[in-house]
């Protein structure tokens, strides 16, 4: 059974830092993109991070040289480590699974989803 599980969430102040936790089961991740997803209330989900073998890593725009995706291969495990954090990183931050980058990066309906865990930035 195919399961991703997020943990690591919280709340923080401005600047401080957390690291998100994606422990996958039921397949093996580096045989495929992985991913961390946020959605703000009320807005839509979008991509943050991914990383898929023969295809590098892409980081939204917004998060780039704060945040960094990686992956621990002998735990099946995929990281998101947010340093920096800024209010506008308020949000539930989900862990997806999807066959290659560019799919991931279209938010394919088909990717599989944790259930989500939530980050909130705030003094």
């Amino acid at each position: 059974q195919v399961q991703l599980v997020e943990s690591g969430g919280g709340w923080v102040q401005p600047g401080e830092s957390l690291r998100l936790s994606c422990a996958a089961s039921g397949f093996t991740v580096r045989f495929y993109a992985m991913g961390w997803f946020r959605q703000a209330t009320g807005k839509q989900r979008n991509l943050v991070a991914a990383v898929a073998s023969g295809d590098g890593i892409h980081y939204a725009d917004s998060v780039k040289g704060r945040f960094t995706i990686s992956i621990d291969n002998a735990e099946n495990t995929v990281y998101l480590q947010m340093d920096s954090l800024k209010p506008e990183d308020t949000a539930v931050y989900y862990c997806a699974r999807g066959p290659n980058q560019a799919y991931m990066l279209r938010n394919g309906p088909n990717l599989y989803w944790g259930q989500g865990t939530q980050v909130t930035v705030s003094s």
